[in-house]
């Protein structure tokens, strides 16, 4: 099997790669800072013996995306981890546009390009496992994060109308939203931001993450607790929860 992640120089689109590689699947690794790449490279094929292919690609430039699609799909992609994005703080009236704009490009306009694509094909051939990063933020409004949140829902609901759609055909593909809380990546250090809670291992949650995409599991979190946290959340009025969500974010060290 042959996989392509996105936003695999760190954090959890790198340790997707490395779980994947550990089960075998030969992985295309696509970021921005080719020497992350290379160093992710050498040891994927060093421990695990996979082939392993390096695209240096900036995914905030659609022309980019496309090239991205192009180049490889000679290879038969069977999996796509849909994950490259990034996060902008700051309350809406203040927070830089450029930065939103280019964050919007990556995290929706990115995301649905290849979404939509790799779909295409998977379809077609009647098999794939498509798994797109979205996050427990997409779930609800979130005041001092507005952008980023939106953009998460949007993953998110995308995910959930497309596997209902790949159900009703009773399509072989597979689609999954993976919908985090906090992790220990650099997401904090370039949107500026500090975590309230402990965030939960990149490592754990990757592993977790790709058993329960090819187990075919729709929405996926890190634990029960979260799970249920969610289903809790269902019962409570947004304008509470976008409230509740704006005490946190506000706290934030900027």
């Amino acid at each position: 099997m042959v996989a392509l992640v996105t936003g695999a120089s760190s954090g959890i689109g790198r340790d997707i790669a490395r779980s994947l590689a550990k089960h075998g699947v030969n992985v295309i690794i696509t970021a921005r800072r080719r020497d992350r790449l290379s160093e992710l490279k050498s040891e994927l094929t060093k421990k695990y013996g996979v082939k392993v292919l390096c695209i240096s690609a900036d995914l905030s430039k659609e022309k980019q995306v496309f090239k991205l699609y192009e180049a490889v799909k000679k290879y038969r992609v069977d999996i796509l981890i849909n994950n490259a994005g990034f996060g902008v703080f700051g309350e809406f009236t203040e927070s830089s546009l450029e930065s939103e704009l280019d964050m919007l490009s990556v995290n929706i306009r990115a995301m649905h390009i290849l979404f939509k694509l790799f779909l295409r094909d998977f379809k077609e051939r009647g098999f794939g496992y498509i798994m797109n990063t979205s996050s427990l933020a997409g779930f609800i409004p979130g005041p001092w994060f507005s952008s980023y949140y939106a953009s998460k829902a949007y993953v998110l609901r995308m995910t959930q109308a497309v596997a209902e759609e790949l159900r009703a055909q009773r399509s072989n593909v597979h689609v999954s939203a993976l919908c985090p809380g906090p992790v220990a990546t650099e997401f904090g250090e370039r949107a500026n931001v500090r975590f309230l809670s402990r965030p939960v291992s990149s490592e754990k949650l990757a592993e977790h993450a790709v058993r329960e995409m090819f187990g075919g599991e729709l929405i996926i979190t890190e634990n029960c607790a979260v799970k249920a946290m969610l289903a809790g959340a269902k019962l409570v009025p947004d304008r509470v929860l976008a409230f509740c969500a704006g005490l946190f974010q506000s706290r934030r060290k900027k």
